[in-house]
């Protein structure tokens, strides 16, 4: 089969692989879409991890093949698999924090060499463990596209439950690519007023479509719009849903005293400055939500699948499409964001 493989810094290349062999409990999916997500761009660009892999994990395909012992599922269902699941039973799980578990962490789809997702391949191997609880069933009248945002609407959701929105609060959102239209689109289902920030036009007129309709343009004072849209006090929340730590002072001074700061794209370590007066005296929250949450699996899944046909029509925010054998050419459009670049889609 076809894959983009990883082959180290800034490299990866369009390979012939072996199809994955399966074990008991396990089960061989042919991969039908795959989002390029923000995280496999910075494992790539980073060299977070040894080489070589095959990332890719917002996949949907159908079920090729069945390994021994599989029960509810058979070849030709359509699905969609997580890549992690938790054990369930840890300190971590227990405190709902399942991205901390241990069993969480180990990637349970490959497409060959260390386990990383593989869906930017022809075919994935789902490991037991996913099967029994991170495999969902697509409903025939649901494209695959639709269902390749059943993992990252997840994480975004846990998001938006864990700042336990209002309907009275404001919410200033900090970007509008595909990630932050997601939260900003979660957080108005709430009934807060959601204001967005982005450079672009293009992007606020795509937020639109998803009922988002109080745009700021992040190259004036987007702080000063907040206040201008609270009565001066500032946003209740503010989500940053870009990378980019010189954004968190922004989100931290565009919140009223006693509102919320959640990040989102920090995903690197490393230092940010931020007026440590700020959270002490001002009583302003910084937190931050990362990965899925297997609580909110079954919510999430109805949201996307039964949106499709309503008014959650996640494909609006598909851009580009493009083969596995231009996968080079996906991951570089998607490195390299343009007005009109959204969510960047490999379909093997």
């Amino acid at each position: 089969m076809r894959a983009a493989v990883y082959r180290g810094v800034n490299d990866v290349r369009v390979e012939s692989v072996p199809v994955p062999e399966i074990g008991p409990g396990e089960v061989l999916v042919k991969i039908h879409t795959c989002g390029i997500c923000g995280t496999d761009l910075k494992k790539i660009h980073t060299g977070s991890h040894s080489a070589p892999r095959i990332f890719g994990h917002e996949m949907a395909g159908i079920v090729a093949a069945i390994g021994e012992g599989v029960s509810g599922f058979k070849i030709g269902d359509r699905v969609m698999a997580y890549h992690h699941i938790p054990c369930g039973e840890c300190f971590y799980c227990r405190k709902h924090t399942f991205a901390q578990c241990e069993t969480y962490k180990i990637v349970g789809c490959t497409a060959g060499f260390e386990p990383s997702g593989g869906g930017f391949a022809e075919y994935i191997r789902v490991m037991d463990w996913i099967v029994r609880r991170g495999l969902v069933k697509i409903p025939d009248d649901v494209s695959f596209e639709q269902a390749s945002f059943i993992e990252p609407v997840n994480t975004c959701y846990k998001a938006i439950d864990l700042l336990k929105l209002q309907p009275d609060e404001t919410v200033l959102v900090i970007g509008q690519g595909p990630i932050g239209i997601l939260l900003a689109a979660l957080a108005r289902r709430t009934g807060a007023t959601v204001l967005t920030s982005d450079l672009y036009p293009e992007r606020h007129a795509i937020a639109a479509k998803f009922g988002l309709d109080h745009p700021l343009d992040a190259r004036g004072d987007v702080v000063a719009a907040a206040k201008a849209a609270t009565e001066g006090r500032g946003a209740d929340v503010a989500l940053v849903a870009v990378g980019g730590n010189s954004l968190i002072q922004v989100a931290m001074n565009a919140i009223r005293s006693g509102g919320r700061v959640m990040l989102f794209a920090a995903t690197q370590h490393g230092e940010a400055p931020f007026d440590p007066a700020a959270v002490c005296m001002d009583e302003k929250t910084l937190m931050g939500s990362y990965s899925a949450s297997v609580a909110i699996q079954d919510e999430v899944t109805r949201l996307v699948l039964d949106g499709y046909a309503k008014d959650f029509d996640l494909t609006q925010l598909i851009s580009h499409r493009f083969s596995i054998e231009d996968a080079v050419a996906a991951i570089e459009m998607a490195s390299n964001p343009q007005p009109d670049s959204m969510k960047i889609v490999i379909q093997p």
